[in-house]
């Protein structure tokens, strides 16, 4: 039996979902966090931690590399969590939105209503 893939911001290495927005042309990437923001310190590093990878899995040419149809796409990434973030995380938000935005890329918050992508069902 082969166990299922881990994904959430506490496993940096992983890219949680990638998918190609036909209607917009965006590359959306995902990361997802399934518990509760409680504004300790390690949770938020963990998301500064995810995010640098997937910055650098985009900028750096690996994306382009693994999906060349990709290239010059604009990108969304997007924070899938079933819990509001408390105000710390809020903060570090907002200044990840700024700094992204000099790149163009945008960053997003979606809370959604239980673990899954919160598209399709799935768990």
């Amino acid at each position: 039996m082969v166990p299922a893939p881990v994904n959430g911001i506490e496993h940096p290495a992983v890219l949680d979902a990638l998918a190609h927005d036909a209607q917009t042309g965006k590359v959306l990437m995902a990361m997802y966090e399934t518990r509760p923001w409680e504004g300790g310190e390690k949770q938020l590093q963990q998301l500064e931690e995810k995010l640098n990878a997937y910055l650098s899995f985009a900028l750096d040419g690996e994306m382009t590399e693994a999906f060349p149809h990709l290239s010059g796409c604009p990108l969304e990434i997007q924070l899938r969590t079933l819990h509001e973030p408390d105000e710390t995380a809020w903060g570090l938000i907002r200044r990840i939105r700024e700094q992204l935005s000099f790149q163009d890329i945008a960053f997003e918050v979606i809370q959604v209503e239980k673990e899954g992508c919160g598209n399709c069902g799935c768990s």
